[in-house]
């Protein structure tokens, strides 16, 4: 499979200029920073307090920017557009999903930094936080793809920074109503439990979970993402 480097750079300066004019979207970016800042002048030092503004990252920046972006591009009706182009599937959805990949990746490093979050293994926390950042926003162009308008996508990512952004918090409370265990499943639960191990003398076992488990998010989400998006291709 041959991927244009050219038509994916072109969506991205595309997708550049579109999110430095919508001020209420691009503001959005420093809502993490902001909140990695204050937790750190109150001390917060444990790694849960630490991705508290790291998962809120991915979620109101990853998932609601990307979700934002491809909402803008149907209700502007240029997605159809772009959908008939001679842009393949994946040049289509790396293309579009480029801009917010960037601008996540440099708002969890800036969460990091205003944090003084050193993890113990940088480098596989690197990988994690790669992986997590993919699945966020597929999860933004799913619900982008369902949005009709950037207003409506404003609401429909609601239910994934409270799920995924405050869902870890609920740990504490498993014991006591064991429902909620199933946070435990959640991809930034696992991204927790994966730096906590990675505090202590852990061991290659300790991080198979952890990874597989996001992994299967990815797939899922990806699979259901480009279901969607071939759908809608041939929708009227």
């Amino acid at each position: 499979m041959n991927l244009s480097i050219k038509r994916m750079q072109a969506i991205l300066v595309k997708d550049y200029k579109e999110f430095s004019r919508n001020m209420a979207v691009s503001s959005m970016v420093f809502l993490p920073l902001i909140l990695a800042a204050v937790y750190s002048r109150m001390g917060v030092d444990t790694v849960q307090g630490h991705f508290m503004s790291i998962n809120i990252t991915f979620s109101v920046v990853a998932t609601y920017i990307q979700c934002c972006l491809i909402a803008e591009e149907k209700e502007k009706n240029t997605l159809r557009s772009l959908m008939l182009s001679p842009a393949t599937i994946p040049e289509i959805l790396i293309g579009k999903s480029m801009l917010t990949f960037i601008v996540t990746i440099l708002i969890v490093a800036g969460c990091m930094f205003l944090a003084e979050y050193n993890p113990s293994n940088l480098s596989i926390m690197i990988v994690a936080l790669l992986l997590s950042t993919i699945f966020y926003i597929a999860v933004g162009t799913l619900l982008g793809l369902f949005a009709k308008t950037v207003m409506e996508s404003s609401v429909i990512v609601l239910p994934v920074i409270c799920l995924f952004s405050l869902g870890p918090t609920s740990i504490a409370l498993v014991d006591n109503y064991p429902i909620l265990k199933v946070v435990e499943w959640l991809p930034s639960t696992q991204l927790i439990l994966l730096a906590e191990s990675l505090e202590t003398k852990f061991s290659v076992g300790d991080l198979v979970q952890p990874f597989t488990i996001i992994l299967l998010w990815i797939i899922v989400t990806m699979f259901a993402t480009v279901i969607v998006y071939k759908k809608q291709m041939v929708d009227e």
